[in-house]
């Protein structure tokens, strides 16, 4: 069975905490929480979405938040590739979590990796992109320029390279190159002036990267001088991967690869095992414990990103969604989605949105706690949320016929 069908079992008591490194781009935040709740709808699992740095929650704090609910949670990395965050930082999150909270048990998820998914979107991709340019791999000379973002750690590189060949075997493309926009060599200058000497007819670059950030419009600017440059080539870049479902295949197997413990990562290549030619000081693990110690230090606070990237307070408002059996039955995970995506779209919400165990009010839900007002709120849909927040939570108006009880 694969983690696209139905899990056996009683998922009622199991959750996912979907894991992104966090943006100061809002736009890239919402990706994450939109592949989190597309994940939930597939799974039947409650699904919520944490960030390593920069944005809200943490892990640590996502994970406090489920564990009100729910007894094992399985964290799944929304990471391309295994590198540093995969290896330490994100681990290390996963075990703080489980000494704070021992009556839990937490399953921790491996990178997206290479999966046939994966290879299928690229596939995609660079359609989309021949026709655009009006050329065809099985008439025209079409080369493919991989760029992933790069990295210092060779085992991740690698992937980036194994991942350009599986997109090359089987298809009619004159070549298919892997690049990097940083970090590491190749960089994608000299990848696509080294192809332009072979004059392919057009050379399609996709960025390896989830959002449409920094990074991918730096990759359609450099591709863009470059078709200015070389007037015999037609070039175009893709867009990255976004929020397309096949990334909810790979999502669900790395879920269901974690839940039931057979998580596969690469030892005989990673830099914090054995010894490469150039990294023998990081074999051993000890310098990536310490980094990744020193790293959640600098990334434990969030807010004001622009001054101090990592600086936050506790909200002015802390709001708990029932989402026990009863009340999910009732409409309560439309009501959580609802509250967070009005409280994201206010400007003037300071609160924190979780999900809680049973609030005790059983046949009224959905049941909505703010706190510290002490407001249960019973019966609420989805357009009451927009309520709650345009009223309570960003005018400190109770809405009066929702009340259930006050404390």
């Amino acid at each position: 069975m694969t983690a696209t069908q139905a899990a056996p079992g009683n998922l009622d008591d199991e959750a996912v905490l979907l894991v992104g490194h966090g943006s100061r781009r809002e736009k890239s935040n919402e990706q994450v929480r939109t592949l989190a709740a597309d994940l939930e709808a597939r799974l039947g699992v409650p699904a919520d979405a944490g960030f390593l740095e920069l944005a809200e929650p943490a892990i640590s704090e996502a994970i406090a938040g489920l564990a009100a609910t729910v007894s094992r949670i399985t964290v799944v990395q929304l990471s391309l590739f295994a590198a540093s965050h995969v290896k330490n930082d994100v681990p290390l999150a996963v075990q703080r979590a489980r000494a704070d909270h021992d009556e839990i048990t937490v399953h921790n998820g491996a990178h997206l990796g290479i999966h046939p998914a994966l290879v299928d979107l690229l596939d995609d991709r660079a359609a989309a992109v021949e026709r655009s340019l009006g050329v065809d791999r099985a008439a025209d000379d079409v080369a493919i320029v991989l760029c992933a973002r790069g990295s210092s750690d060779p085992d991740a590189n690698g992937d980036a390279h194994k991942l350009a060949r599986l997109l090359y075997e089987g298809r009619a493309f004159d070549r298919v190159e892997a690049t990097f926009i940083g970090v590491t060599e190749p960089v994608l200058d000299d990848t696509l002036h080294t192809v332009a000497k072979g004059r392919p007819d057009a050379v399609v670059v996709l960025p390896y990267m989830l959002g449409d950030g920094v990074l991918a419009g730096r990759i359609r600017d450099r591709t863009a001088e470059f078709d200015a440059e070389y007037p015999y080539v037609d070039a175009a870049a893709g867009d990255p991967l976004g929020t397309d479902p096949r990334l909810l295949d790979v999502l669900g197997d790395r879920w269901q690869e974690a839940r039931t413990d057979s998580v596969d990562m690469s030892c005989d290549t990673c830099k914090y095992k054995v010894e490469l030619d150039g990294y023998e000081e990081d074999a051993g693990g000890a310098r990536a414990m310490l980094r990744a110690l020193t790293h959640r230090e600098a990334h434990a606070d969030r807010e004001a990103v622009d001054d101090d990237p990592h600086v936050h307070d506790a909200p002015d408002h802390h709001v708990a969604v029932c989402t026990n059996q009863t009340c999910a039955a009732d409409g309560a995970p439309a009501v959580l989605e609802r509250l967070r995506q009005a409280a994201r779209d206010s400007e003037a919400c300071d609160a924190r949105i979780t999900r809680s165990s049973c609030l005790g009010r059983c046949g009224d839900g959905p049941m909505v706690a703010v706190s510290p007002d002490g407001v249960w709120y019973s019966d609420v849909d989805a357009a009451d949320a927009d309520r709650i927040v345009s009223s309570h939570l960003d005018r400190d108006r109770i809405v009066s016929d929702l009340v259930d009880q006050t404390l």
